[in-house]
């Protein structure tokens, strides 16, 4: 009997830097970043390929204090530098894990990781090897949900996938109204409608010019990556 076979080939993965911290405070939490990985390889196991956008609120956080009053786009700058620091931890947990994992930014920091060219994201994707994009979309007053969006965009992805900790979208926050009901899927005209806040509105914007669907779903959630990548009822699927 042959085993079930995904239900997404290619796919984006949008991590907070949030998502690396566990508990912590700020930083990243060795065993939380180990977990993911984990659950990455599984996915990739199964032929998925996979594209990472990542997130860095958990360093910029610690520095946020100091960036009030401060021009913006540096600030911006600052927090791009921030996701750097994050996919180079990202993609060493990653090889160490005996995944093949390469960080591609959008900045220029040649010594330190390659510059994100399209074609070649797109070679790594094909030859098995995870993707790691850094530093956004390389400009300011974008974030990286944008970010996201437009790398899902330009590699084919066939979703993008946001990593939270709430386990999909819904119609109240459930932390405060236990009568809030997630949705299972929800269509982006519905989501506007609702004022749902699932991504910043460019990047709502281009997931749903491009058809692009959207899942969210909870990254703290054991094997909830798999779950979605084989098509089950994990999170919420945004979709036009």
């Amino acid at each position: 009997m042959s085993s079930p076979k995904p239900a997404h080939q290619r796919i984006l993965l949008k991590l907070s830097g949030e998502a690396l911290m566990g508990d912590d405070a700020f930083g990243i939490n060795r065993g939380t970043i180990v977990r993911i990985v984990e659950e990455v390889a599984e996915v990739t196991r199964l032929g998925v390929q996979l594209a990472v956008v990542i997130g860095g609120g958990n360093i910029f956080r610690g520095v946020a204090g100091g960036s009030v009053g401060m021009d913006r786009a540096t600030a911006d700058y600052m927090g791009m530098l921030a996701t750097v620091m994050n996919a180079l931890a990202l993609a060493d947990t990653m090889n160490k894990a005996g995944l093949t994992a390469r960080v591609m930014s959008a900045i220029g920091i040649e010594q330190v990781v390659e510059p994100y060219v399209r074609p070649k994201a797109l070679q790594y994707l094909e030859e098995g090897k995870v993707v790691i994009f850094a530093a956004g979309t390389g400009n300011p007053f974008f974030t990286t949900d944008t970010a996201a969006a437009l790398r899902g965009a330009e590699i084919g992805a066939e979703m993008v996938l946001k990593a939270t900790k709430v386990d999909g979208v819904y119609s109240a926050d459930p932390k405060k109204d236990p009568t809030a009901t997630r949705y299972s899927s929800i269509s982006f005209d519905e989501a506007i409608g609702r004022n749902l806040g699932i991504m910043d509105a460019t990047a709502f914007a281009l997931c749903r010019d491009q058809k692009l669907p959207i899942k969210v779903f909870s990254i703290v959630k054991n094997g909830a990556l798999k779950r979605v990548i084989m098509g089950e009822d994990e999170g919420t699927l945004v979709h036009a």
